[in-house]
């Protein structure tokens, strides 16, 4: 089951500006990246930089990249243009790493390519893991999802769902009832990705600001693998680039 995956990189970052290129345990932040994507079965790996200057770190490193537009508004945008420059297949697996997960586990990315070559009533799939604390459920900053009896993402949200209305104060369940946290990585057939960006916004899209209910919206599945991996730490502010910082130095020369 060949697939490539792509990681998408900007370097004007809202939160944390030029973030791509934070330094993490001596190499760029997007090369880190790339490296643990790397570590996969992916056929190739390859970062859609909207910068010359991400693409010399990355050459600099032996990481492969493509120069894209600087006007995309979404990670998906510019990958779907670097699938077209690639000449990519229409059937071809596309995973999307996000360029801020420096320690992605390799495990997860294969999970997700694997689900989406299974489920061909599916056009995406993406992972998720149950939530077993308060904080993290109520946390607006880390998304939501609800399954179908099948697997498929019914909503993904901001808000603590799903809501449990007789008891709002308890601990969330465990199990199979425990609540999901969806982890923002992507598997696309390529013919979708490049189908994708065309697609007129939905409005529930832009109130929750979730690329992925622009999917929903248009009556499109996507496939969810309940993982019990976690992810690793990602990198939105400078408070997560210093606790990525700290996993790395403890972890040794053996961290990819």
């Amino acid at each position: 089951m060949p697939f490539v995956v792509l990681v998408p990189a900007r370097l004007a970052s809202t939160r944390l500006p030029r973030k791509a290129l934070a330094d993490i345990g001596g190499v760029p932040m997007i090369v880190r990246v790339a490296r643990r994507a790397a570590a996969s079965k992916a056929s190739r790996v390859v970062v859609a930089a909207d910068d010359e200057e991400i693409v010399a770190a990355c050459a600099e490193h032996g990481v492969t990249a493509l120069l894209t537009s600087p006007r995309h508004a979404t990670g998906s945008d510019r990958i779907a243009e670097a699938s077209a420059a690639l000449g990519l297949g229409d059937d071809e697996i596309v995973v999307n790493v996000q360029g801020d997960e420096p320690l992605i586990e390799p495990a997860l990315i294969d999970a997700c390519a694997a689900l989406l070559a299974d489920r061909s009533d599916c056009v995406m799939s993406t992972i998720a893991h149950a939530i077993d604390n308060r904080a993290d459920f109520e946390n607006a900053n880390i998304v939501k999802v609800v399954l179908d009896s099948r697997g498929r993402a019914l909503y993904f949200s901001r808000a603590p769902i799903p809501w449990p209305r007789d008891d709002p104060t308890s601990a969330p369940a465990t199990g199979s009832s425990a609540p999901l946290r969806h982890v923002g990585l992507y598997a696309y057939r390529a013919g979708f990705l490049r189908r994708f960006p065309l697609l007129s916004h939905s409005p529930l899209e832009d109130i929750e600001r979730l690329e992925q209910l622009r999917v929903l919206w248009h009556g499109e599945r996507i496939a969810v693998h309940v993982s019990a991996l976690a992810p690793g730490v990602g990198v939105d502010t400078a408070e997560d680039l210093d606790r990525a910082r700290r996993i790395v130095a403890a972890a040794g020369a053996g961290f990819a």
